[in-house]
Parts: C-alpha cells; structure tokens; sequence
C-alpha cells in the first residue's frame, strides 16, 4: 500500500495531522508513505518510520508553477491512496497530476473539480478531527485518532527545566509580551533552569527577554535550533509556556505540561490536543478570535490584558505534575 500525503506548511497544523497519520498507519500497516510538505512540516515528520520518501514542495520558487507542479507529480508517481491536507489548487492538481485514482481534500471548487473525494469536515471541530475527517473518506474503517506523536527522541536535561516560547510565526497579534515573559522566568528561576526558544525572526525579542533576566541563569536557544533540535530539546521539557504556536503543538506531542496563551485565535480549533497537562490563558473579547496577523483595532487587548501573575498562577497549577528530567520517555 503505497499512499502520497500533503502536509499542512505550518509546523503546527503538521504535527496536528500526526493522529490521523498515525491512525492510517495502524489501518495499513504495511503502508509505505510518502510525504510532501514544507520545509519545516518535513523536517518534524520524515522520521516517522513507515516514511519511505519525502519531498520539499519547491513548485512555487522558480519558473512557471503550473509547469513545476506537473513535474513534480510525475516525479512522485502514483500511489494507491493520495491525500493533501492543504486547501489549495496545486496540492489538488499535485494529486491529480500524480496519477493516483483514489483521492481526498477538503472541500473547494478546485477539489471538487481534481479529486475522487472533495470532504467538508464537521464544523465546528478542532484541526485535528478536521484532518480525520478528509482521510476517513478514503479508509475502509474507521480511523481512531489518538495523541499528537513525533518521532523524534526527546533531549534529557539534567535539572528540571522551563521553556519559554514567546514567539508565533503567524503574527505580531498572536505574541505575548517580553517584558511579561520575563517577569514569568524570574519567578520560577530559583527552582527551575530556563530555557527561552525562538526562530530565526525572534532572536531580537527574545534576546530583550534574556536581557530583562540579569542574574537568571539561563540557555537563549533562539535561532541556534533545527527543526529536530527545537522538538527534541522541547520534548525533555519538565514545563512549557507558550504562546499559540508550532512549539506549542510540539510540547502536545510529548505531553509536556504546558501554558498556552491565546488571544486572536480559536482556541477550541487550535489548542493542545489531548495534553490534560494543560492549562490555556485566554480573556474573552468581543472582537475575539479575528484570527489576524495584526491587531486590526489597534489595541491588542486580548493579550495586552493578560497579566503575569495569571500566567504564574496557571503555571503553578502545573508544577505539581511529577518532574520528569533525567527520565526517559517513551
């Protein structure tokens, strides 16, 4: 059995399609998959060990994407199931163009028009069952979602260690501040390591972070991770503070306590999913969840109303949960 997945770009809605790959997988277990993603959905999910290829989509740097797209679908082949979690015209034509004969993707004048399966997911659900949702179209059985999974080994530390994320590549309007950040870390410094996580675009803000904290003992990881290194160093994780985030998921996937804070989006779509060791902040706005990239108002109160102290005493509820440092996971 030969099946052609379509990862979502984000990291987080990647690993958020991980229980529905790993339901396929326990359908087919001799599956032999193929994925296709961006760079970031690849580097987290490639290691799954039923992966046998997988590909970066570049159709769309150079030349005519069209042209690209159909190249790379000879290049991939056809396989005997082929499904895109993407909601876009070239992942269906990707599809079509392959030469796969059983397909599926969410709704859309383009699926309808290019796949076998044109699925409109439960609404409202969160990602997670909404990537069941388009898969079960195309699997003889019902597929039994479970946990977020990686296949990446988690980093041990050796003290209990605090990760702060304070960074979200969507948007400015999804970003806590670091002045409340770092208030957070100086609280729990005396009786855990800190560790502060960014990408490539965050080392600035999080180096205000680091700079907030003199005297605090702490590893400034911004910039200075991998892919697999961002997942494993957040998999050994003892506690998680996070804004909603690619991270964020990641810590789900290793059940690593965590508290999540939200503002301009939909909780129920996009929080932890299936962490009971989890604890989301969020205030509710009447211009809340616009799900924008920006503050569009201005004031960017649903997370500019946010407190440390309530952060501090979300995290405090967690404390209690068994220090897992120097222990291994599975």
């Amino acid at each position: 059995m030969k099946i052609l997945i379509i990862l979502p770009n984000w990291l987080g809605d990647a690993i958020m399609a991980t229980p529905t790959l790993e339901a396929v997988c326990m359908m087919y277990p001799e599956a032999k998959l193929t994925l296709v993603g961006s760079y970031v959905s690849i580097e987290a999910l490639k290691h799954h060990p039923q992966c046998i290829r997988f590909y970066v989509d570049e159709t769309k740097k150079e030349g005519n994407r069209f042209l690209n797209t159909y190249r790379f679908a000879k290049e991939l082949g056809g396989h005997d199931i082929a499904v895109t979690f993407r909601n876009q015209l070239h992942s269906s034509l990707l599809l079509r163009w392959s030469g796969t004969l059983i397909t599926a993707g969410r709704a859309s004048w383009h699926s309808r028009l290019l796949l076998t399966h044109a699925i409109k997911p439960f609404h409202p659900s969160h990602l997670v069952e909404q990537y069941r949702d388009i898969a079960q179209s195309v699997s003889e059985k019902p597929l039994e979602i479970g946990h977020l999974k990686l296949h990446i080994k988690p980093h041990v530390f050796e003290r209990p260690t605090l990760g702060i994320n304070p960074g979200a590549t969507y948007g400015s309007a999804k970003r806590w501040y670091p002045e409340k950040f770092a208030e957070v870390a100086r609280a729990f410094s005396d009786s855990y390591e800190i560790v502060l996580f960014g990408g490539p675009n965050e080392v600035e803000m999080v180096n205000d972070i680091e700079s907030r904290l003199n005297g605090v003992n702490i590893t400034n990881l911004a910039g200075k991770t991998s892919v697999q290194e961002l997942c494993a160093m957040i998999g050994g994780l003892d506690l998680f503070i996070t804004n909603d985030s690619g991270p964020m998921h990641v810590a789900a996937a290793y059940q690593v306590p965590t508290v999540a804070i939200f503002g301009p989006t939909r909780h129920l779509e996009t929080s932890q999913w299936k962490n009971e060791k989890s604890v989301i902040v969020r205030h509710d706005m009447e211009c809340a969840p616009c799900m924008k990239r920006e503050c569009p108002l201005g004031h960017h109160e649903c997370m500019k109303s946010i407190t440390s102290n309530e952060v501090i005493e979300a995290v405090k509820k967690l404390a209690s949960f068994p220090i897992k440092s120097g222990m291994t996971k599975d």
